[in-house]
């Protein structure tokens, strides 16, 4: 598998995309409130540092959400039981994916104190 071209790698990470969103809820979930972020940049049309903030904390909680459900994929097929330390394990992961979206929420936050007054006021729906 190694010493691929370009092409077939890209094509291996689609296929992961592709993995996720058919078998992850979660992953489904966190790729539309992505697509809800771009919309609200969309129409609060912040400074390019707000829309590169935004960027990053898409693409890490999507990644951390596709690299938990491969963590939780190897661990069930190779150890399908129950086991305190497999399930420490899945929870660390899980509480990775929790803490970038926790971020990427006080994110969110500090954007509509930042842009959502003066959008209001452009709307003419406060003065």
């Amino acid at each position: 598998m190694k010493n691929r071209r370009f092409r077939e790698r890209l094509g291996f990470a689609l296929a992961g995309w592709r993995a996720g969103w058919r078998r992850e809820r979660s992953f489904r979930a966190q790729t539309l409130t992505g697509i809800g972020a771009l919309v609200a940049l969309l129409i609060l049309r912040p400074a390019p540092a707000w829309w590169a903030n935004v960027a990053i904390l898409v693409a890490l909680v999507l990644a951390l959400e596709l690299l938990n459900s491969a963590i939780e994929a190897v661990i069930d097929l190779l150890h399908p039981g129950l086991h305190d330390e497999i399930k420490a394990a899945k929870d660390m992961v899980a509480g990775a994916v929790l803490a970038i979206s926790a971020a990427a929420v006080v994110t969110a936050g500090a954007l509509m104190v930042d842009r959502g007054p003066a959008v209001l006021r452009e709307w003419g729906a406060v003065r």
